[in-house]
């Protein structure tokens, strides 16, 4: 049999991460393996021949994917190229829905069998979008609990393959010898910054998160804010946004991100994946975003859940306080944020409700099983 060769499309970080323990966990099982396709530093690492950055793929909003069109169509064009010149065994795609429904479409038509990992979130908004994944797409492996009951009820074959970060989320130290390697006693109350991994998201939310920052400052003994610079940003694009003169000291972190995470009493957070890794490593949280005027405008009219985080649609209900947009603003995120440190009930609420999360989320071993999927569809064509 021939070694299988695939193409894998990973658009954003968070799917390069994922895309990359895909590609691990199936060279495990074939170690003949060859693969192609769009990724970030994580694919390359596995030996995947990048065909496109994902770097330049990496937006967020309708108003944001109008201005890196350019990028976008070259990376479209660079694919479909490959496609037919050296069709791979499968087509992997990893979210990203509006880029790769189109690449779907046209390995289809090619006879290459399709493969979603990490589904589009049709249930969220476009639902419309199902009959077009049904009719592009083998086979989908889902990563959150509810979403296999959505795409059965649409008579799809699904696999809830359970949460690749259930594997990958963990610190590697005490929260005491963490804080100690930073030269910070055991015992400081620590809030995390995390205001996401794209420049137009720091642009948005780190100069609200500095300024609730110090709010928090003057209404406490000496906390402690710490921030993991994200490997997609440098600390210049901090510095561009409120760092340089944020009024209050915080330290960047370029390691240890889960290490720095799992330390903190209590983080603010952007809305995003990082909602469901601080759910794993059991701290309390506060989400916010900020996305363009026109971009929330149209958003609010084609989103179709009650809740924004992941930790809350897994929950199905509001586990962790959610404030966007209008919301979104120093004094309610400090509020919210001091509540989660200074109230000892409803910190141990929410606990509770990301202790019900983690249980949802299944166990460890997604890449493997969502590899084994992969593999048979490969070696079937069907």
């Amino acid at each position: 049999m021939n070694a299988p060769h695939i193409m894998i499309v990973a658009g954003e970080a968070s799917g390069d991460m994922h895309g990359a323990k895909l590609v691990a966990a199936m060279r495990e099982q074939a170690p003949d393996l060859t693969v192609c396709g769009i990724g970030g530093p994580a694919l390359a690492e596995q030996g995947v021949e990048i065909l496109y950055d994902s770097a330049q793929l990496a937006v967020v909003g309708i108003v944001e994917v109008i201005s890196h069109f350019r990028f976008i169509r070259e990376a479209m064009r660079a694919l479909e190229k490959r496609l037919r010149e050296q069709p791979p065994s499968l087509l992997i795609l990893i979210d990203y829905p509006d880029f790769n429904l189109i690449l779907a479409k046209k390995a289809k038509r090619l006879g290459i069998p399709v493969f979603y990992y990490i589904s589009p979130q049709v249930w969220a908004w476009r639902s419309g979008r199902v009959k077009t994944i049904k009719a592009r797409v083998n086979r989908l492996a889902v990563i959150l609990p509810f979403e296999k009951e959505f795409y059965k009820k649409h008579g799809m074959a699904v696999d809830f393959v359970g949460h690749p970060l259930m594997d990958s989320v963990r610190t590697t130290q005490t929260r005491a010898d963490f804080l100690r390697s930073l030269g910070l006693a055991p015992e400081s109350t620590v809030i995390g910054i995390l205001p996401g991994s794209r420049r137009r998201e720091i642009a948005g939310m780190l100069p609200v998160f500095l300024a609730a920052a110090k709010q928090m400052r003057e209404r406490m003994v000496r906390p402690v804010f710490l921030l993991p610079l994200a490997p997609t940003l440098s600390e210049d694009d901090l510095l561009a946004n409120g760092l340089a003169d944020a009024g209050v000291e915080v330290r960047v972190i370029r390691e240890n991100r889960y290490d720095l995470m799992g330390a903190c009493d209590a983080v603010m957070a952007a809305s995003g994946t990082v909602s469901l890794e601080l759910a794993i490593l059991n701290v309390p949280m506060v989400i916010s975003y900020r996305v363009s005027p026109l971009t929330y405008f149209l958003g609010r009219r084609l989103i179709k859940v009650q809740y924004a985080s992941l930790v809350n649609l897994v929950a199905g209900r509001e586990v962790v306080p959610e404030l966007l947009q209008d919301e979104a603003v120093p004094e309610k995120i400090a509020d919210a944020t001091l509540r989660l440190i200074e109230n000892q009930a409803e910190r141990a609420r929410m606990l509770a409700g990301l202790a019900e999360v983690r249980e949802r989320l299944g166990g460890p071993g997604a890449s493997e099983r969502s590899a084994r999927l992969a593999l048979n569809l490969a070696r079937s064509g069907s």
